[in-house]
């Protein structure tokens, strides 16, 4: 099952797509996995030994709490879907449960491919005084079947300690139709593209240099 478009897919085709789609398309035992560090994902065996591949991006965007709020905002409009390429519809909850699309353009075709939000982290932290030190704002989106991949993506923003700003995209992956089994190193390629686009998409709305 995959879905094709010839033009932009509308809000109503999206909805139409969630609807015919199934569950998720990967083990329950990984869902929520892109909510823990890069570092402990790298070091899971079971996760590369069932044939999962990560794609992991972290890059400056700014500085400052104002900034920070600002980015937090982006993630939950899907700025960092805004590309002449691909996107979400902005309306769309980032909200547990909550099903959405991501449509892409390729070549001459869109793919919808449907997804379900697994979770969405936020932490404060505070100095010594009790004055806020480092935040961070963390969602997650798992595949369903009618999806070209299974697995999971997150994306994430965060204040740190030294009131520096980072946007952050993690995820594993493995092919779960013909179509990405035979053009994976293709779409390897796409996600690292991918993280490079949405990370300017981010910085531009946020104005950093």
């Amino acid at each position: 099952m995959v879905f094709l478009f010839w033009s932009r897919p509308s809000a109503e085709q999206q909805k139409q797509c969630i609807n015919k789609s199934g569950p998720f398309n990967y083990d329950a035992k990984y869902r929520g996995a892109t909510a823990k560090a890069v570092s402990i994902l790298k070091e899971d065996c079971e996760l590369h030994k069932d044939g999962f591949l990560l794609n992991h991006a972290r890059v400056l965007v700014g500085s400052g709490r104002d900034t920070y709020e600002k980015g937090k905002n982006a993630l939950q409009s899907w700025r960092h879907f805004g590309l002449n390429w691909t996107f979400v519809d902005s309306k769309t909850r980032v909200q547990n449960g909550v099903k959405f699309c991501v449509c892409v353009k390729e070549f001459l075709p869109w793919l919808v491919m449907p997804l379900e939000v697994v979770f969405v982290n936020e932490s404060q932290k505070s100095k010594k005084g009790g004055a806020l030190g480092g935040a961070s704002f963390r969602f997650g989106g798992g595949t369903l079947k009618g999806h070209l991949l299974a697995g999971e993506e997150s994306f994430s923003i965060e204040l740190d300690e030294n009131n520096q700003v980072w946007y952050e995209i993690l995820s594993f992956s493995k092919p779960a139709h013909f179509l990405s089994f035979i053009g994976y190193p293709y779409v390897q390629l796409r996600q690292k593209y991918f993280a490079h686009q949405s990370s300017n998409a981010v910085r531009k709305h946020l104005g950093a240099p």
